[in-house]
């Protein structure tokens, strides 16, 4: 994949903007195993431990790049969620930063115009969830229509990144630097007050050093490793890099809602989890019952991937695009 070199007024030196092969060689690295040292990393991929840390610093300044620890919450034993708010143009934004203020929200997008919130939503209990979805959207003015959707099933997505399908890594460097599959759990993983804590400072930065998360927590070094152990091989705790996408040439960010026949439901999930265009792909409730995150160079790229790649598989009996405008909210913390 070439990266595509953003342009406009008080745009930098055209160079120094561009990721080359090992600018996503790091990025992929860092969705594999989001705490790799910089010495691990750079072993790897047969760079100075000064190299890789000065990309990441580049990276960083230049692309927005963040480490994010995320929670993969059906391990928890909850359920996520996916909005659709329609609106009036008028509030679209402030209702999107309402929104973003919660800590059960995530990737809160402006869509269609201006006239659709797309957000995911992670509630912590059914109450939780009631609250938001049957008071306080329904007492909110100017919102004209509220479509729930519960995830069922997800094709991609989570813990399955969107980088890796970038295919930087050789298989041998991938191999090196993937982390253990997690544990089958018999139940849902029950966090305590120092895993709460963890997770918490890991949201704001999945590379939190130790010693941070000592403080945060109270506890010892030991306590602090063996939690941070336990998160990450039970799958509870996974890491997400967030970053400027169109310094990876992917300008369109676009939803598509499908109609699927029942039967063909996996086959069709399938499918989409392989398509390089597909960052997240879920079965869900709902009048549409498959929800595909893409992303695009163009819009006419766009456009044939939905005639060429979507159009073909069997069993899909309709299909809704938006684009994003913009995204109001990124995990739990997003630059405007």
């Amino acid at each position: 994949m070439t990266a595509r070199t953003p342009s406009g007024p008080g745009s930098r030196d055209l160079a120094s903007r561009e990721l080359d092969a090992l600018d996503l060689k790091l990025l992929q690295a860092l969705e594999l195993d989001g705490r790799a040292p910089f010495s691990r990393i750079a072993r790897v991929l047969d760079v100075s431990d000064q190299t890789i840390a000065r990309r990441f610093r580049r990276l960083r300044a230049m692309a927005g790049l963040r480490v994010i620890g995320m929670t993969d919450d059906g391990r928890l034993g909850r359920d996520n969620w996916i909005l659709r708010l329609g609106c009036t143009p008028d509030i679209a934004e402030k209702l999107g930063a309402a929104l973003a203020q919660r800590p059960d929200t995530e990737f809160i997008d402006l869509a269609s115009g201006g006239t659709e919130i797309m957000c995911a939503m992670k509630p912590r209990s059914h109450r939780d969830r009631d609250e938001l979805l049957l008071r306080q959207l329904q007492r909110t003015p100017r919102i004209t229509s509220v479509s729930a959707h519960c995830i069922l099933s997800s094709y991609y997505g989570g813990p399955s990144g969107w980088l890796r399908k970038v295919s930087a890594l050789d298989p041998a460097e991938e191999a090196a630097l993937r982390t253990p599959s997690p544990a089958a759990l018999s139940g849902p993983f029950v966090l305590d007050l120092v895993d709460e804590a963890m997770l918490t400072a890991l949201r704001t930065d999945g590379r939190t050093p130790l010693t941070e998360l000592q403080t945060v927590t109270g506890q010892s070094e030991t306590v602090v490793k063996r939690h941070l152990d336990r998160l990450r091989s039970s799958g509870v705790l996974y890491f997400a890099v967030q970053y400027d996408r169109e310094y990876l040439g992917q300008a369109v960010e676009a939803m598509c809602w499908l109609t699927v026949s029942p039967r063909a439901l996996a086959e069709v999930g399938a499918a989409l989890a392989t398509h390089p265009e597909v960052r997240f792909a879920a079965a869900v409730t709902g009048r549409t019952n498959v929800a595909v995150s893409l992303l695009t160079r163009t819009t006419p790229d766009l456009y044939r991937y939905l005639t060429d790649r979507l159009a073909p598989l069997p069993g899909i009996q309709t299909a809704e695009t938006t684009i994003t405008l913009r995204r109001l909210k990124f995990l739990t913390y997003d630059r405007p």
